[in-house]
């Protein structure tokens, strides 16, 4: 039996984009939030689309829209002919189905569309076994009430177990055993993953693990610093699997560092918990590198959804602050006061070598205490 996913761009039918201003939404700037929606859409390849944008000052359990709300889009959906809606916000299972009879067309959440996104940027083995892990735990949410078609029994009359199992509990199956195989070669690759941070550990070499916000910069920065090729692209979630490099200050090797997977407000949870054994990584880090896109008027917005995942799986390390994309700031000083509180740090465009020089420096200084007393590390000029 295959799994059938309602995928939001299978074809291109017309789609509502509906920016929901949800009164738990404390964000400085919701018309970057609601910007941020849409790029994730046009990141998931979503075409022939319009964009409906509405405050909340009370949320419903049955539809999360409140009445008013919900006869406005009806009404929008009916003149712009909508056949499918993406809303910003997660949704219940409930609510997803209660607004997709409401509005006679396709409702899909947040949470979907992020996890498309993930799917689709997921190479490694690894990656793509914790995305299908969360899609999976995501699907199984969503089999109640999925409609008579799926309550149907199927088997035959007099046989043990009477009728047999109805779809629904065949696809419930299909689902849990297809999520197991997939922890079991995830539980495959994390030992691999093991033994290489056993060895990593033991040759006492730093590590470095870059972080941040999605489209902060992570990747262009590692490219500058190690003059790699890693994919980066001015999108959301462009990189999503984990690359490590060496990294040379002054001709002289100080260590490896990590680009990691860029976080996001409302990440879906079951993301978060797929993702632990990547994420787990930042764990032993010797120093975590918190790239933030200071051009976004939302940065320390952004700054504090990285800073909650990182309580939420237990990470806590040494910390400089890397504030990128100066160059779109006309007066840096302007934000003293809100910016003096993180410290250390840094302030460059990684599109810069010059601004990046002051980055470098910062890590030779950092590594005068951190390299290996005992351990000369080889010295590769090429590299550097």
């Amino acid at each position: 039996m295959s799994l059938k996913t309602p995928y939001i761009t299978n074809q291109y039918p017309k789609t509502l984009l509906l920016g929901v201003h949800a009164p738990y939404n404390h964000i400085k700037n919701i018309n970057s939030y609601f910007e941020e929606f849409i790029n994730l859409a046009k990141t998931n390849k979503v075409q022939n689309y319009e964009t409906l944008f509405i405050k909340l000052r009370d949320l419903d359990s049955s539809h999360f829209l409140t009445k008013g709300k919900l006869d406005e889009v009806k009404d929008f959906c009916k003149k712009h002919a909508i056949e499918q809606l993406i809303i910003s916000e997660m949704i219940t299972p409930l609510q997803e189905r209660n607004l997709s009879d409401y509005f006679d067309c396709d409702v899909f959440d947040r949470t979907q569309l992020i996890l498309e996104i993930f799917e689709k940027a997921a190479h490694s083995a690894e990656g793509k076994a914790q995305v299908g892990i969360a899609m999976l735990q995501y699907q199984k949410t969503r089999l109640a009430g999925k409609g008579i078609y799926l309550a149907q029994q199927t088997g035959v009359k007099g046989m043990r177990g009477g009728y047999g199992e109805t779809a629904k509990e065949k696809e419930k199956r299909h689902i849990e055993n297809t999520m197991l195989k997939l922890e079991r070669q995830l539980e495959q690759l994390q030992k691999t993953r093991i033994t290489q941070r056993k060895k990593r550990l033991s040759s006492g070499i730093p590590q470095i693990c870059i972080i941040g916000y999605t489209n902060a910069g992570k990747s262009t920065i590692l490219n500058t610093l190690t003059k790699s090729n890693v994919l980066a692209e001015d999108k959301l979630f462009a990189t999503l699997d984990t690359t490590t490099r060496e990294l040379f200050v002054n001709s002289k090797k100080i260590g490896t560092i990590s680009d990691t997977v860029g976080f996001i407000q409302q990440l879906p949870p079951h993301l978060i918990e797929a993702f632990k054994s990547t994420l787990s990584e930042l764990q032993h880090a010797d120093l975590l590198m918190h790239v933030v896109d200071i051009s976004d008027e939302n940065w320390e917005d952004h700054l504090r959804v990285v800073h909650d995942i990182l309580d939420q799986i237990g990470v806590q390390k040494e910390m400089v602050y890397v504030f990128n994309k100066i160059d779109k700031i006309e007066n840096i000083d302007n934000l003293s006061g809100a910016l003096h509180k993180y410290q250390p740090q840094v302030f460059i465009n990684a599109l810069n070598k010059d601004t990046v020089q002051q980055l470098r420096d910062f890590l030779a200084d950092w590594s005068q205490n951190h390299l290996p007393k005992d351990t000369n590390l080889p010295i590769d000029t090429t590299n550097h």
